[in-house]
This record gives structure tokens, C-alpha cells and sequence, in this order.
């Protein structure tokens, strides 16, 4: 009998044992690292929180961690003012950007801002897209005969495939797509935009790059997608804004102050 309850006191111990450690993902020096701490560390890595390899790097990760902790904490390390201080400007540090990320996301981005920024897109991106095709060589004598034999019937594209220096459009007959005029160089920009639609240049221009002959094959208005459908881009380009950024901040710090009662 009494061997019967020896057995099950061992058997109950094991599996109280088995379900402290599905629960923690290890337990180091008696302190608990729990299962959930492990899945939230690999969650916040966009890691696969499946993948066994990435269990155990982060299970190790979070063990060096209490190891530090705990032999620091045994050394006193941790109790010295000016550790402590360090510590204290990293938890800072975390707690002014968590906070300024919430105060953005709950409002703290006007429709002024919205609007401001649209703005800037509108002019940077906005205005003509040109479809275009161009003829690159080296000699302007070459680019003079190749436009005399376009002059007499010649057709651009096949004339592009032949003789253009220009490995990505050569292929393509001399097609570049649809382009921006800020996006070329100078050179080839002005001379694109001073022609007409189905027009080609009567001169070789000559660039960085060598001579060129360009045709215009379309013209027509930059698409901006609606303010209200790029909201998110929007954020995220006025969050890359530091002088933007300050400003919100110390927005947002007036806004502190004045619910506060200081004496």
C-alpha cells in the first residue's frame, strides 16, 4: 500500500513537472522564462514562430538574458547609481518613442498634415509622363545618318535594335516607357518636352551619355491616387520628417504640460 502511494506521488510529481515546462520555455536557476515570452520575442523578430531552429536561438537569447540578469543582480552590478541611471535613460528612451507612436496613431496627425504633404507629392510627382524612345551612339556623325535614314523611311524601332549604345532600351527598339521629365537627364529632358507627339528630334543631343536621338510617341497627366486612398504612404513619408517630427513632438509635450498640475 504504501508503495502504491510512493508511486503516485512520483507520478503526479513528474507531471506537475512536465506541465511547469510546457508552459516556460526554460527555467533557469529556478526563475521561469515563460512559453509566451519566447512566442512574443519571435513574433516581434517576423520570424516563424514554428520554425524549431528559430525556437531555440530565441530560447537561448532569453536564457543569456536571465543569466546576465541574475549574475548581475548576485554581483550587486545592478544596484551601482550610475548603472542604475543607464538603465533608467534606456527605459526612457523606449517610453518617449512608445508614447510618441501612440499619440500620432490616436490623432496626431491633422488633415493639415495630410494636406501638407499631399501637396508635396502633387509637386514633386505631378505635371506630364512622356512615352518616349531614343537612339543612343557615340559619334554625332552617326546619329546625323541614322536620323537622314529615318527621315527616308526607315523605321525608328529597327534602327534602335541595330545601332543603340543603350543596353536596356536597344532591345525594345528604343523604348523607355512612360518617364518623367525629372527623372532623365537635362539635356534629353529639354529636348523631349519641346516636342510634338509622333515627333523626333531633327538634331543629334548630346548628353553625359553620348548622342541621342530621341521620338516622342504619347504625352498625358501624372495619375496621383486620391489623398484619402494614400493616407498610410502618407504617414509613413511625414514620419521620415525630422524637422516634422520635432515639431509634434514638442506639440504633443505642450499638450502634457498643460493637463498637468505642477507646483
Amino acid at each position: 500500500m504504501r508503495l502504491t502511494k510512493k508511486i503516485i506521488f512520483a507520478c503526479s510529481i513528474g507531471f506537475i513537472s512536465t506541465a511547469v515546462m510546457a508552459q516556460n520555455a526554460a527555467i533557469v536557476n529556478g526563475k521561469p522564462i515563460p512559453k509566451a515570452q519566447l512566442d512574443r520575442l519571435i513574433k516581434n523578430s517576423g520570424q516563424s514562430a514554428s520554425d524549431p531552429k528559430i525556437r531555440e536561438q530565441g530560447r537561448e537569447l532569453l536564457i543569456t538574458r536571465e543569466l546576465i540578469i541574475q549574475e548581475s543582480d548576485k554581483r550587486g552590478v545592478s544596484q551601482k547609481d550610475d548603472v542604475k541611471d543607464q538603465i533608467e535613460q534606456a527605459r526612457l528612451g523606449v517610453l518617449v518613442a512608445a508614447l510618441f507612436d501612440d499619440y500620432i496613431d490616436k490623432g496626431g496627425v491633422t488633415e493639415e498634415d495630410y494636406k501638407t504633404a499631399y501637396d508635396s507629392i502633387k509637386s514633386q510627382f505631378g505635371g506630364k509622363e512622356y512615352k518616349v524612345r531614343h537612339i543612343l551612339v557615340e559619334k554625332e556623325a552617326d546619329a546625323k545618318a541614322l536620323i537622314a535614314k529615318i527621315k527616308a523611311g526607315a523605321k525608328f524601332g529597327d534602327l534602335a535594335k541595330a545601332n543603340s549604345k543603350d543596353p536596356g532600351s536597344a532591345p525594345e527598339g528604343g523604348e523607355l516607357g512612360w518617364v518623367s521629365d525629372k527623372a532623365l537627364v537635362p539635356e534629353f529632358s529639354k529636348a523631349m518636352i519641346s516636342l510634338q507627339k509622333g515627333q523626333m528630334t531633327d538634331k543629334p543631343v548630346k548628353s553625359q551619355f553620348g548622342w541621342h536621338i530621341i521620338q516622342l510617341e504619347d504625352v498625358r497627366d501624372v495619375k496621383i491616387p486620391p489623398m484619402a486612398e494614400i493616407k498610410e504612404q502618407l504617414k509613413t513619408m511625414l514620419m521620415q520628417d525630422q524637422a516634422w517630427q520635432k515639431a509634434k513632438f514638442s506639440e504633443m509635450m505642450k499638450k502634457i504640460r498643460e493637463r498637468a498640475r505642477i507646483e
